[in-house]
């Protein structure tokens, strides 16, 4: 990577400081974590499609709604 001081004559302590800025932004966008490879259970969207017919009104139906599938 080559920097290049376009316009002006900066001193040494001005260019240090602006070589001192860029460095720190590339280490900290270096050290960004890597995103989770799998998403947890929780925010799993196909956790919440049903995977039978929803139960039907009736006097019994209470017992099928959280019923281990």
């Amino acid at each position: 990577m080559t920097i290049k001081v376009v316009r002006g004559n900066p001193t040494p302590e001005e260019l240090a400081a602006a070589l001192a800025v860029v460095r720190a932004h590339a280490a900290a966008a270096a050290s960004v974590p890597a995103a989770p490879k799998q998403l947890d259970e929780w925010a799993n969207k196909n956790r919440n499609i049903p995977r039978r017919a929803p139960a039907q009104p009736g006097p019994t139906t209470w017992r099928s709604t959280y019923w281990p599938r």
